[in-house]
């Protein structure tokens, strides 16, 4: 007979430990915790953790272990840090590339190989990089303190820009602005979007098809068969209300003096997505017509601008495809708009060169070569802009002169990256105006430019990139010159500069009332009627009067005009007037009376 199991306790396993934070300042709360739970338990013989079977348990390695982790991962953020800053303030032209050659050859695995044949040659080596193994003994602080100063520093010590003191007044050009109305974000929306998962979840039916759908009690029904056709109707209704509200915005640019914006990339969602995308016509042909009608009739000029990753110079077979793709849609898009002959010209398409990959001349023969393979439409609307990180004005002129294509002078960009022999500033840019300007009269297109400004605490070249909310000036340009304002507040900073300098327009619009809007309907009045209805206190005629009170004061064509005294301006700063003044809730003083206390 075989013997008895012996009976063992069963053994209550131990809740899991409360996450420990990276930084090591945070951690000795909690492992004292953990510590005064280990030594409240019971007094059994435990292993690691406190389980059973295991090596013992040593609270003071452990607390020191978790010390040495947080001082490494401080160590590696630091490293990290220092290596991404050294490169992004590096210059290459100031290198001794024997130094460089000597440095890279250090680690090959032949020279390695030499060295353990050659000990001589090891020890001299050793030798060599010894002073190297001092320096990193550095604190991580130190050195990252060293080296944002070293990077302010060089930054703020760099020439001081020289600008021209010519404006361009009086001014009868058109000031324009990109993508949406930042005061009508809600009201005039031009960039729905959503998931391709939400595009194949609405393959399937809804669960009710005779109700409108609904985030939780109407959604798509997985468990019928699903229908592609289905899927590609939802995504292209989400393009038609973004196309439909280009007529509200253009008219409310008229109202205010703007008669030049950039459309939205993402006016049709996945558009030109390789398995999710579709050709506008003919579904959004009508509503892209209208639209073109009424800017034709407003004389308002539209452009596109495809995003960062449409790069036809890239070396990435994909990214080439992909970018040829997203031309095409942006020119099917700009075409359906059937705008007049000058206009439909005057509509590019702007465009970055994209990255330099190592080797800029390499970078421009791709583009050559899949420049020449674009079609008529696309190369009748390509346009190339300067950019703030790899490509100047000198090196995209020649090729703009090269394959006849317009350049977009950007002057926030040429501030950042700029040729040696043109200054930072306004000054120098000046000369290449004649160029700049024939690679736009040779296709006879309206010239446009773009000015924006850093931030007032930007002194590094990474926070000199981000674009400020509003600008101060205008550049000098033409005075009939297509000026495209990129800044965080769109059309305000146009309203900024209107009321600087006096342009056209500055006197068709108002400052708006903190809090309060006089073209839309408050939230208050809606909540109201809707608990009026369900609570069902009324009649039912009353219920219609009460709907028909809270809307019938403002029309659908003057929602989010303004109001009767175009209150559409707001100061700098106080984007919060826009929204419903928050309620402040006063706390209640508490008074102590005979060891109790009462409010």
């Amino acid at each position: 007979m075989a013997p008895k199991r012996k009976k063992v306790e069963p053994v209550v396993a131990e809740p899991p430990a409360a996450k420990v934070r990276r930084s090591s300042r945070k951690i000795n709360g909690v492992i004292n915790q953990q510590f005064d739970d280990l030594h409240h338990q019971d007094d059994a013989p435990k292993g690691t953790f406190g389980l059973a079977g295991g090596p013992s348990f040593s609270p003071e390695a452990f607390q020191r272990t978790m010390k040495e982790l947080g001082e490494m991962g401080l160590k590696l953020q630091s490293a990290v840090k220092r290596q991404r800053l050294a490169v992004e303030t590096s210059d290459l032209s100031k290198c001794d590339p024997e130094r460089v050659r000597e440095e890279a050859t250090r680690t090959r695995p032949a020279l390695k190989r030499r060295a353990k044949e050659n000990p001589e040659e090891a020890t001299e080596q050793k030798v060599v990089e010894k002073p190297k193994v001092v320096e990193q003994t550095e604190t991580a602080d130190t050195s990252e303190a060293n080296a944002d100063a070293e990077t302010i520093e060089r930054s703020a010590r760099r020439p001081p820009p020289v600008n021209s003191d010519v404006l361009p007044l009086p001014w009868k050009g058109r000031l324009g602005y990109s993508l949406l109305i930042s005061i009508e974000a809600n009201a005039i929306f031009s960039s729905r979007t959503c998931r391709i998962s939400s595009i194949i979840d609405h393959r399937y039916p809804l669960q009710d098809p005779t109700q409108p759908e609904h985030p939780t009690k109407n959604r798509p029904d997985k468990t019928k068969p699903p229908d592609v056709q289905r899927g590609l109707k939802f995504v292209q209704d989400l393009g038609l209300a973004n196309a439909r509200d280009i007529v509200k915005m253009l008219r409310w640019n008229d109202k205010y003096g703007i008669r030049f914006m950039r459309l939205s990339s993402e006016m049709f969602p996945f558009a030109s997505h390789q398995e999710h995308g579709y050709k506008l016509a003919p579904f959004a042909a009508d509503v892209l017509a209208e639209a073109g009608k009424v800017a034709a009739e407003l004389g308002h000029r539209l452009t596109t601008h495809p995003g960062q990753y449409t790069q036809i110079a890239s070396p990435r077979k994909e990214v080439v495809v992909a970018s040829f793709r997203d031309l095409e849609y942006h020119d099917e898009m700009l075409s359906l708009l059937t705008l007049p002959e000058q206009m439909d010209r005057d509509a590019v398409m702007i465009l970055h060169m994209g990255g330099v990959y190592g080797d800029k001349a390499a970078t421009l023969d791709r583009f050559r070569e899949n420049y020449s393979r674009l079609t008529e439409g696309v190369k009748k609307r390509l346009v190339l802009e300067n950019d703030d990180v790899s490509w100047s004005v000198h090196d995209l002129l020649p090729i703009c002169e090269e394959l006849n294509i317009p350049l977009v002078l950007d002057y926030h960009h040429h501030n950042i990256i700029f040729d040696s022999s043109v200054r930072e500033g306004t000054l120098d840019i000046m000369s290449l105006y004649d160029r700049i300007e024939k690679t736009w009269s040779r296709k006879n297109i309206k010239q446009k430019m773009h000015y924006s400004e850093p931030t007032a605490d930007a002194v590094t070249p990474r926070d000199r990139r981000k674009h400020s909310a509003r600008v101060k000036v205008l550049p000098p340009c033409k005075p009939d010159m297509d000026l495209m304002i990129e800044a965080k507040d769109k059309e305000q900073a146009v309203f900024e500069l209107m009321r600087t300098f006096k342009l056209p327009g500055w006197d068709l619009f108002n400052d708006v009332v903190p809090y309060e809007r006089d073209d839309e309907i408050s939230k208050e009045a809606i909540r109201e009627a809707k608990r009026a209805i369900k609570k069902n206190k009324k009649s039912d005629n009353d219920k219609e009067e009460r709907e028909s009170d809270s809307q019938s004061t403002i029309s659908p064509e003057d929602f989010g005009m303004g109001g009767p005294q175009s209150r559409v301006y707001w100061p700098l700063g106080m984007e919060e007037w826009l929204r419903p003044k928050k309620r402040e809730v006063s706390k209640k003083e508490k008074v102590s009376v005979d060891g109790e206390e009462y409010t």
